[in-house]
């Protein structure tokens, strides 16, 4: 499930399942093009969690986890970030972090 949260709905995230969270910029081409490829594995784990995070409108949030750019991809487990991924990736690249969390 692809859901886009603010800041506040980031704070009762359950991360201790897997979790993905992406920050984008509606305006950046690249976060765009990230958004097709996370829509196409919703196709393939419609329950897994993943979210985005409009990098400009939650600034605190990204300046407390340290996201420098957009897009950026962090993916939880455990209760904690267990993987960034900086920058456009494709498919399989996101995919397989994605395996990783299980």
């Amino acid at each position: 499930m692809l859901k886009e949260i603010t800041q506040t709905e980031y704070e009762t995230l359950d991360i201790t399942a897997p979790t993905l969270v992406e920050f984008y910029s509606k305006t950046c081409g690249p976060c765009k093009m990230l958004g097709f490829v996370l829509k196409e594995i919703e196709k393939s784990l419609p329950d897994f969690p993943m979210y985005q995070i409009d990098f400009d409108a939650n600034a605190e949030l990204k300046e407390r986890l340290g996201v420098k750019g957009f897009p950026t991809i962090l993916l939880y487990k455990g209760g904690a970030e267990v993987e960034r991924l900086e920058g456009l990736k494709q498919k399989p690249v996101v995919q397989k972090a994605i395996e990783s969390l299980f």
